[in-house]
């Protein structure tokens, strides 16, 4: 048994292993996650980081970002309004798209644009894409993202949701060895419930959430 780094149940049960590494259910939010004995090193994942070749010029990634950019939008007033971009990365992107639109952004990175202070302010929005999948600390940033959602306001995530044990076995998402935080529709809805949110699943990998209290 393992304790949950999302919710701090004790109870989590080996789930799979392959060559990489041993994971882990919890049985309260279903968070899926890698043995925390197995994580890079932070001077092991910058350099994974490093070698992603994401460019704003690019307009297939953009196309890739716009399906969060496109319904967390129709879900915001009109500009101007305040927003975060949470795990920017090397090549932020969604914020320019999003600045392009009108809208106020600050981008936040632990390793590309570390910049804490960022983190105590309130924002109408915040943006967090293919990045919760790589939290080693997942409580702690889940807390950081929904502090600093205004009430009323939005988060929006892409991730790929995670499936059930037979696909999970052949999933690729869990090959990089940096993804460590596997969420399902089940962890989003128990986040929901527990942390005062509504929750929307746009397709496979977009979820977004509104801040109720």
């Amino acid at each position: 048994m393992q304790t949950c780094p999302l919710c701090d149940c004790v109870s989590a049960a080996a789930f799979f292993e392959d060559r990489l590494r041993p994971y882990y259910h919890c049985s309260q939010c279903t968070l899926i996650f890698a043995d925390p004995t197995f994580q890079l090193s932070a001077e092991q994942e910058k350099k994974v980081y490093q070698q992603h070749q994401n460019n704003p010029l690019d307009q297939g990634y953009r196309h890739f970002l716009n399906r969060l950019a496109a319904p967390l939008i129709t879900k915001l007033s009109a500009p101007p309004l305040y927003g975060l971009d949470f795990g920017s990365g090397p090549g932020p992107t969604l914020s320019i798209m999003l600045s392009e639109m009108g809208y106020n952004m600050t981008i936040y990175d632990p390793y590309f644009a570390y910049e804490p202070s960022v983190l105590k302010q309130e924002y109408d929005f915040v943006t967090c894409t293919e990045a919760i999948e790589h939290f080693n600390t997942p409580a702690k940033e889940w807390g950081q993202l929904v502090n600093m959602v205004k009430t009323g306001g939005w988060l929006g995530i892409m991730t790929k949701l995670a499936p059930n044990t037979d696909d999970f076995a052949h999933w690729y998402y869990k090959n990089d060895p940096t993804h460590v935080s596997f969420f399902s529709r089940e962890t989003f809805c128990y986040l929901a419930q527990r942390d005062g949110l509504e929750v929307e699943f746009v397709g496979n990998d977009v979820i977004l959430l509104r801040k109720t209290q």
